[in-house]
């Protein structure tokens, strides 16, 4: 049986519960609520009942002790967590624009999670895993870098599967060494699941199925592109799948790929079919975005199959 692995920070939201610009005067706050890329993919596939870890750090304080009892709770083996005694968890402060988007301010480079090593347990945890996910926010840091390079390596070696999710944000795109990484992680990656226009992140073509027909000839097994309100689309070199979304009322949109993406990799490793990974993927990502919080929208097996039946899906 698989046991899948990521890497990256772990943090805190606080949000703001008015629209505007950002930050320049008080606002009301909500929170703190558990949140991370990885984080709430991690707790995702935790939540469908695979056997799963993330390889992190917090401080030894309310908000890292508010993500490790969130995490345990919902089935993630969190023994690669260092509690950094004199570290302080890592923070995004949130506001949503009148317009839909998101303005974020993040300590993430400055508190524990800004330096993840390889310790004795997490090298002890690699060992049990077969798969590494991979997401672009967690490329942040030099030594949180050279941990999932290594990882990477490390679980490729002994046959196992990589997927690769960039979910990359204006605000970290332009991270030090943060490209060059990327380039070395999609070179092995096998399950790739941009959003809308990253999939031309590593390809020359201008159109979505030539920059498919590109990615999957260099060795990449199927890609799945994220289209939010849209659906999504399963490509490999002898399928495609278009899936529409299910409907939902938005709350908060923040961790709803993070769901997606745990409910598809954790069925694709299951070996389901395309099909069925997309519809449990989009129906995750949909239940995700009905409630406030990014990780408060994760959901169980039975959960995704009651919302899928109350839609006649």
């Amino acid at each position: 049986m698989s046991k899948i692995l990521t890497i990256g920070e772990i943090l805190v939201e606080i949000v703001a519960t008015e629209r505007g610009d950002g930050f320049r005067a008080s606002v009301p706050l909500i929170g703190p609520f558990p949140s991370g890329a990885p984080a709430i993919f991690i707790d995702q596939v935790g939540k469908l009942g695979q056997d799963c870890a993330i390889i992190s750090r917090v401080g030894d304080d309310d908000f890292g002790y508010v993500n490790l009892e969130r995490l345990k709770e919902d089935g993630v083996d969190v023994s690669g967590i260092e509690v950094a005694k004199q570290g302080t968890t890592g923070s995004a402060f949130v506001r949503y624009r009148e317009d839909g988007s998101r303005a974020f301010v993040f300590n993430i480079r400055d508190s524990a999670c800004g330096t993840i090593t390889i310790t004795d347990a997490a090298s002890r945890l690699i060992d049990s895993c077969t798969h590494l996910h991979v997401m672009g926010t967690a490329l942040y840091a030099p030594s949180v870098v050279n941990t999932i390079l290594d990882t990477l390596d490390r679980i490729k070696a002994k046959g196992g599967t990589v997927s690769l999710d960039p979910n990359l944000r204006a605000e970290i795109l332009d991270t030090p060494g943060m490209r060059e990484a990327l380039k070395q992680v999609i070179s092995k990656t096998d399950l790739f699941l941009p959003s809308g226009d990253e999939l031309f992140l590593f390809a020359e073509a201008k159109s979505e199925a030539a920059a498919v027909a590109e990615l999957l000839a260099t060795g990449i097994k199927a890609i799945v592109v994220k289209r939010g309100s849209a659906g999504a689309t399963y490509f490999d070199t002898s399928t495609s799948i278009d899936m529409p979304a299910f409907k939902a009322t938005e709350i908060d949109p923040t961790g709803a790929g993070d769901c997606f993406g745990g409910t598809f990799v954790t069925f694709w490793l299951a070996g389901a079919e395309p099909a069925e990974a997309l519809r449990y993927a989009n129906a995750a990502g949909a239940r995700a975005v009905m409630k406030e919080g990014p990780m408060e929208g994760a959901s169980t097996r039975s959960e995704l199959d009651q919302f899928i039946a109350e839609q006649g899906a």
